[in-house]
């Protein structure tokens, strides 16, 4: 079976045209409901002595929303690791992190999008999104916990999508998440509070937290495509697992998520060989 017949696609409006951010196995047990036992290594912090008792600061990049900070992470990532460097070099498009919408309908857009093909999840985030007042703007938890489940399957949503959509705005009603508490939220506390919501899994905040928060230091450990792309990078002969994958990227801090969009666009020009 080809690569391609394999893949998930999600949230391409974040990316380069053309192109598809993808997932395997990982987004089956994510849609199944199961979480991702993914081991997430937390950030390195600093302590700064003060008396009488130490601060913790987290150290941590701005956020890829501009050309600059883009700019600023490939020349660290060219100077830190040669062969990915080699790899910027040869692509003439950098990366564009420039996805605006707001946490609640992006986690909604997420969830729709799991194991289907790009044209198809397109198809029904297109009828979902007719279901609003004010199409993407109108999509709020309190309009989506309105909906029953018959409406959302009469546009294409199963069951189980819908009792996702369903206890992700119930979460957001009962306060467990806002979009306000999102933005704030570090790394570590987003995979925990976001995996609490049925049918998310870590790979989608991974993915969520790259294309929609644009967070510099993300390393989706699960994701196949970054995995080949590690593999054929580093000229392994087996696909890495989550913790070889931690030690091989480590020199990318703290901009992963962009060695991360290379390794994609890496494994699309394999392909096309």
């Amino acid at each position: 079976m080809s690569l391609r017949k394999t893949l998930t696609a999600v949230n391409q409006p974040s990316l380069s045209p053309g192109s598809s951010i993808v997932a395997v196995k990982l987004a089956d047990s994510e849609a199944s409901g199961s979480s991702s036992r993914i081991t997430f290594r937390p950030r390195k912090i600093r302590k700064v002595s003060s008396d009488p008792s130490p601060r913790i600061i987290i150290t941590a990049s701005p956020p890829l929303s501009t050309k600059s900070t883009v700019d600023l992470a490939l020349r660290h990532l060219q100077s830190s690791d040669e062969l990915l460097g080699a790899i910027i070099t040869s692509h003439n498009d950098p990366p564009v992190f420039e996805s605006s919408n707001p946490p609640f309908l992006s986690l909604a857009r997420s969830i729709l999008y799991q194991q289907l093909a790009t044209k198809a999840a397109k198809c029904i985030y297109d009828r979902f999104i007719s279901l609003f007042n004010g199409g993407e703007s109108g999509v709020v938890p309190e309009s989506v916990i309105s909906l029953s489940a018959v409406d959302l399957r009469k546009i294409g949503v199963s069951g189980r999508k819908a009792s996702y959509l369903h206890d992700l705005a119930e979460k957001y009603n009962n306060g467990v998440l806002s979009d306000e508490l999102i933005m704030k939220m570090s790394d570590e506390e987003l995979i925990e509070r976001l995996t609490l919501v049925k049918g998310i899994g870590v790979w989608t905040v991974h993915m969520f937290m790259i294309f929609s928060l644009h967070r510099p230091d993300v390393l989706p450990v699960g994701d196949l495509g970054v995995r080949n792309g590690v593999k054929d990078l580093y000229g392994l002969k087996d696909l890495p697992g989550p913790l070889q994958m931690e030690q091989l990227c480590e020199k990318w801090r703290p901009y992963r998520s962009v060695g991360s969009w290379y390794m994609w666009r890496l494994i699309e020009a394999r392909k096309t060989k």
